[in-house]
């Protein structure tokens, strides 16, 4: 296959849907990957909380179906403070089936690279490299995640922030129904969240993602299952006393991960001939659950420009700046605004002195009182 429309670097699941969704669109698509990208060096332990959009672009794909018997919907949330303070949101209230749906990673880019490999208009290429794309293509998307090469090869800086903070993430198997309910506790300093799962029970599993300080991460991935399981066990009986008997017991089963958490912007997200998508762009706290949510969000929203353009512009190459810029625009506000919501929640949550607590906990008390409110927030949780 030769004159390719777009080169596509990358290897997770926004390279691989955005292959995919120009494919289907009609472009000639080159997908650049590592030959060893689908080989996971240990098993991956990773949920990811999916948005109805998200939902929507997996279903054009085809890829729905299928990843829906690994994934468990999310009917209700319940998120508590460090000081009473308390918020719930709901389905029926938002007059919806579920908020969003928790899926398996692994099972995810799997079912996403076997989709691939019936793609028409799909060729598989070596890695980017520091001679440039393989291959000859209109437009370089690169979706190489937060440590890109190719970023940095364009000069593109990547403003990173780190918390000081690390992600660490398990599955878990509990004693109690986890009756479609998602749990987060804002701990101070640390964020704690039972993602409701269907694997190894359908009703009594769930991921977890427990963001804490990196020496509190570190000693965490050092016990023992058991002694990690009580920590856990604890935690959650102190950030709220009637937990326990929600959840039940838990316990471990998967091995324990753990990464660094930041917050990063790049300078410019387009240039002539090339665009970033997913975590080369951005990179947001997982407090709110929506980094993958914008990398699919960035590859629903350039597959639209690129149509959009190719149907009113037919003389511009998917590679042409101006259409890219459109692309930028667009993605611009909701990823900003995502960024900052989590970013504030994050060192609002991490202030420990005493008026603080107290205006936190009471804020949060305002926003479950304030329907309007409540239901503006999960709106543009559910189409980020």
């Amino acid at each position: 296959m030769a004159g390719f429309d777009v080169c596509v670097s990358g290897s997770g699941a926004v390279a691989m849907s955005l292959a995919l969704a120009l494919s289907a669109d009609g472009w000639k698509v080159a997908w650049a990957r590592s030959p060893d990208s689908a080989k996971p060096a240990a098993p991956d332990v990773r949920t990811y909380a999916l948005n109805a959009r998200a939902i929507k672009l997996l279903e054009r794909l085809r890829v729905w179906p299928a990843l829906q018997a690994f994934s468990s919907p999310v009917v209700e949330m319940d998120v508590r403070g460090d000081g009473g303070g308390a918020l719930s949101f709901s389905a029926w209230q938002q007059c919806v089936r579920e908020l969003a749906w928790i899926v398996d990673a692994a099972e995810l880019e799997r079912l996403l690279g076997e989709a691939l490999r019936f793609a028409p208009r799909v060729a598989v290429v070596p890695p980017v490299s520091e001679q440039g794309a393989p291959v000859e293509a209109s437009l370089l998307a690169i979706c190489e995640g937060k440590h890109s090469s190719t970023r940095a090869a364009l000069g593109v800086s990547f403003a990173r922030q780190e918390y000081g903070h690390w992600g660490v993430a398990a599955r878990l198997k509990a004693t109690q129904v986890h009756h479609s309910v998602a749990r987060q506790w804002f701990r101070s300093p640390d964020i704690l969240a039972l993602l409701p799962f269907n694997q190894p029970d359908p009703q009594a599993s769930y991921g977890l993602v427990w963001s804490v300080p990196k020496a509190r991460a570190e000693h965490l991935l050092a016990l023992s299952p058991t002694e990690f399981e009580c920590e856990l066990q604890d935690a959650i009986l102190q950030s709220d006393p009637s937990a326990p008997a929600k959840v039940g017991a838990l316990s471990l089963t998967s091995p324990v991960a753990a990464w660094p958490l930041a917050l990063a912007q790049a300078s410019r997200w387009t240039g002539p001939g090339w665009v970033l998508l997913g975590d080369a762009a951005h990179q947001v706290h997982p407090l709110a659950g929506q980094g993958l949510n914008l990398g699919l969000a960035d590859v629903d929203t350039l597959v639209q420009v690129l149509k959009q353009a190719r149907s009113a512009e037919p003389w511009r190459t998917p590679g042409d700046e101006r259409t890219l810029r459109r692309y930028a625009r667009q993605r611009e506000w909701p990823t900003k605004a995502m960024a900052g919501l989590t970013d504030g929640l994050l060192h609002l949550f991490a202030d420990q002195r005493t008026p603080m607590k107290d205006v936190r906990n009471a804020g949060m008390s305002l926003v479950q009182s304030l329907g309007p409110v409540k239901s503006w927030l999960i709106g543009k949780a559910l189409d980020a």
